[in-house]
């Protein structure tokens, strides 16, 4: 069996449970610049993405004039419900348990270095990971550029890691970077899009994926 040294997490839809925060937020934003409204499943296929890059997606007829207003108006809408969300249940409770087996943890997010750094100070999270690249700082997903960077600073062979996250550009990231994948199913993309992605492994919960990850830690 396989064993990894290094477990690296998206965070929002597999850490943290915001998806529906992204959402509304996109939504809400459109709304306040008289732009079309997406559909939740197409504003929640843009997770894990930079938020620039999501944007020109879901967003089309946003023009670069109207991004940096949208921009304040995303931010105020996230902002408004960042009280009301939570970390998936399990998973403070699985980072200390990877962490006493000296396992390496790390952090590949499409959110920005101060969105980032603002939760983990919130939730108290900044001791639990060795090191966290954001999308504002590398390439957006899916490039491979931020497990990349996580491996080569922390000295890994892609061999030694599992990439985990809740989209299909999390998947396709990994196995850009030669990496071993998990998929979850409970955040942003459906099982659906996740099996085209071709993971290592799909898990429904929190419980289902230490289960799996401590026979191969």
């Amino acid at each position: 069996m396989k064993r990894y040294e290094a477990v690296v997490f998206d965070w929002d839809g597999t850490v943290m449970d915001s998806t529906h925060s992204i959402v509304e937020a996109i939504q809400s934003a459109c709304a306040d610049l008289d732009l079309p409204v997406p559909g939740a499943s197409e504003a929640s296929w843009v997770i894990g993405l930079s938020l620039e890059s999501a944007l020109y997606r879901c967003v089309p007829t946003l023009t670069a004039e109207k991004l940096p207003f949208f921009l304040e108006r995303y931010r105020f809408h996230f902002l408004r419900r960042d009280p009301e969300i939570r970390l998936f249940d399990g998973i403070v409770d699985l980072l200390e348990v990877l962490r006493a087996r000296q396992v390496v943890l790390g952090v590949a997010t499409g959110k920005s270095r101060v969105g980032l750094d603002r939760v983990l100070g919130t939730m108290r999270l900044q001791g639990h990971f060795h090191t966290t690249r954001c999308a504002d700082e590398s390439f957006s997903k899916p490039h491979p550029a931020m497990l990349l960077e996580i491996m080569d600073e922390l000295g890994l062979s892609p061999g030694q890691v599992l990439m985990v996250g809740d989209t299909s550009h999390d998947i396709q990231m990994a196995a850009s970077a030669g990496v071993d994948s998990m998929a979850v199913t409970y955040g942003a993309h459906d099982e659906r899009t996740l099996l085209e992605a071709q993971p290592t492994v799909m898990v429904s919960s929190v419980r289902e994926m230490q289960a799996w990850m401590l026979e191969r830690v």
